[in-house]
């Protein structure tokens, strides 16, 4: 089966989904930017609520970026093992509070192009961290759900998170840039997992179904 763009519906799909789950917000829980970017490193290939398990304990012990910068891998890795490739996550977390310690006063930067020179950020996190905790819409942070749902609905034929971000920056309102990728999560979870319900979605008029072999 080829790739079909859903052309003229993509923006009927778009506002149908702003319309399912409107309200949805951010999964992870925090209160600063650091323990956001912290929580952000930690949920790639994690469940949002495996970090949002762990992360109480964490950010009681460590409540600075300070504290994260005087740390050992080691005493790091007792709260954060819970998560998929822990010791990488925390060798990061350790060393991008070491430079923002050193280099921004204890302060996480708010700019994408500082954010991304820092070790475990990337675009997605960067504009995770930009949007919710200094309210500045750069981009779409894309992640995998994002990456699965946009291919499968016509949104964007590219496997390429930056492609992609492109893609539904030129018909998602800027005003929607915070949420759509929450949304698609959202989507994906309730609807258009592995196997999709298809039958039963709101969408199936105007989704393509790219790539679909078997539904509900």
């Amino acid at each position: 089966m080829g790739y079909e763009s859903s052309g003229k519906d993509s923006q009927k799909i778009i506002s149908a989904l702003e319309a399912h789950y409107k309200g949805i917000h951010y999964y992870l829980n925090f209160s600063n930017p650091v323990e956001l970017m912290v929580a952000a490193i930690l949920s790639a290939q994690t469940r949002d609520t495996t970090v949002n398990s762990l992360t109480p304990a964490l950010f009681k012990r460590y409540r600075s970026a300070r504290d994260y910068a005087n740390s050992t891998e080691e005493d790091l890795l007792k709260y954060v093992k819970g998560v998929f490739y822990a010791k990488n996550k925390a060798s990061n977390i350790i060393k991008a509070c070491r430079i923002i310690e050193d280099k921004y006063g204890g302060k996480v930067p708010d700019s994408m192009e500082e954010l991304i020179e820092l070790p475990g950020i990337g675009r997605k996190t960067a504009n995770t961290i930009l949007i919710n905790a200094y309210g500045i819409v750069e981009g779409i942070p894309v992640d995998t759900w994002v990456i699965k749902l946009a291919y499968r609905m016509g949104l964007s034929e590219s496997k390429n998170p930056d492609i992609i971000e492109k893609d539904l920056e030129k018909i998602v309102d800027k005003k929607y840039w915070n949420n759509i990728s929450y949304i698609l999560k959202e989507h994906g979870k309730q609807i258009c997992g592995t196997v999709p319900k298809c039958s039963s979605c709101f969408l199936k008029e105007m989704c393509p179904k790219n790539g679909v072999a078997k539904s509900e």
